[in-house]
């Protein structure tokens, strides 16, 4: 089980350490709080877990399903497109009078997990094949999988978070409206991303 368990690490921190929705919401997040990352990793699970359960008792098939696709990608982008742009008008509030975003960390968590039609996919894909070769190991090899996993994306904005938190005073304030800028822009490229990619498969 060893072997396997790494082989999930590898995967699940590869994933989670590239830039995206995910982790432009935590950078956002981490100004205020030092726990954000932990917060979202949390409301990141509150999808990802019931996602594994389905794919585990054999309805990985939902999620390729093009209809599905098609409207997680319409309402996913949309839904990142007008966090995006409330990021951007929240900056100097955020940065210059020490409010927060509008929306909590657990909830971030959730909405970036549930509205990216892509980490559906490849759960249906990739991950599906990860959680199958657990199922060789009985009965307990669910929980270590999911607890594995989950652990990669805790610990990793966690950390993240943390940095953040603790460095942001030695970061002039001008360069931190510019994260927030580069953070804003990232959750709209990934809006319009998944919306270009939703009417494609209507088309």
């Amino acid at each position: 089980m060893l072997a396997t368990i790494m082989s999930v690490i590898v995967i699940s921190l590869s994933g989670v350490m590239m830039p995206g929705p995910m982790f432009a919401v935590t950078v956002a997040k981490s100004y205020r709080s030092p726990w954000a990352g932990s917060k979202i990793s949390i409301g990141h699970a509150i999808i990802e877990v019931p996602i594994i359960l389905v794919i585990y008792f054999g309805f990985a098939r939902f999620f390729q399903h093009q209809t599905v696709q098609i409207v997680l990608s319409l309402l996913g982008g949309g839904m990142l497109i007008w966090m995006g742009i409330g990021m951007f008008r929240a900056r100097e509030e955020v940065i210059q009078r020490g409010k927060d975003l509008k929306y909590g960390a657990i909830t971030a968590g959730i909405v970036m997990s549930a509205m990216n039609p892509f980490f559906l996919l490849w759960w249906a894909t990739a991950g599906s094949m990860l959680v199958m070769k657990f199922v060789e190991f009985g009965t307990i090899g669910l929980p270590v999988f999911i607890m594995t996993h989950w652990l990669c994306d805790f610990i990793w904005l966690s950390i993240v978070s943390l940095l953040i938190y603790r460095t942001k005073a030695l970061w002039g304030k001008r360069f931190q409206e510019w994260v927030f800028v580069v953070c804003s822009l990232l959750l709209v490229g990934f809006g319009g991303w998944f919306l270009y990619s939703g009417i494609q498969k209507i088309i």
